[in-house]
């Protein structure tokens, strides 16, 4: 388990590598190392999810990018909407330190990123969106953390959003959104990525 990207100190060989991204319009530099999840490129679920956040209705607010990883989402999110905070956690300390090397590669101020095993350590309750591309190698115990605990995170009103391939789950996480929230929307399917999401009532 050591060595997983969901585990809190992988061990590796390190091996940096630098690339750049184009999100929501923004060419953004990454470093990346061995021990985290898609180090050579921005995965095609996180994309999905990018595309289908409908962010542009939020003109101003706060959003936990959990499970960040190196930071594609959030930062990617933080850069096109410098209105908005966005908090970052992750188990995975060296995810974290390049998820800050990059925030600051690209001079994005509106994060806040620091380490949380899911919301353990994560404060606010009135998040305007949560969001999250869950570890699915971890397993279904702390998949299913994620999207349970997340109502407890969020303000009347919000949402949680998260992107699951069908193979991986998405029908089954579907079932558990809807039993905590009583509502979950399959925003969008796109080459077999399930966006979910759901909305706070209460």
């Amino acid at each position: 388990m050591e060595n997983y990207y969901y585990s809190k100190n992988p061990k590796v060989v390190h091996e940096e590598k630098r690339w750049a991204f184009d999100i929501l319009g923004n060419k953004i530099d990454f470093v990346t190392d061995n021990g985290v999840f898609s180090k050579t490129t921005v995965d095609y679920g996180s994309r999905a999810l990018i595309d289908n956040l409908r962010i542009e209705a939020m003109h101003e607010g706060r959003i936990l990018d959990l499970g960040c990883g190196y930071g594609p989402i959030g930062l990617g999110i933080a850069k096109g909407n410098p209105k908005l905070v966005v908090d970052m956690v992750d188990v995975n300390e060296l995810a974290l330190s390049l998820a800050k090397k990059n925030a600051e590669l690209n001079e994005i101020k509106n994060v806040n990123i620091w380490e949380s095993d899911v919301y353990n350590k994560v404060e606010c309750a009135d998040y305007n969106l949560i969001i999250s591309n869950p570890p699915i190698r971890a397993g279904k115990k702390i998949v299913s953390q994620i999207l349970v605990e997340a109502i407890n995170h969020l303000s009347v009103g919000g949402r949680l959003v998260v992107v699951i391939q069908k193979k991986q789950g998405a029908p089954s996480a579907k079932k558990v959104m809807e039993t905590v929230f009583d509502n979950c929307e399959v925003v969008a399917r796109d080459k077999g990525y399930f966006i979910l999401e759901s909305i706070k009532n209460v």
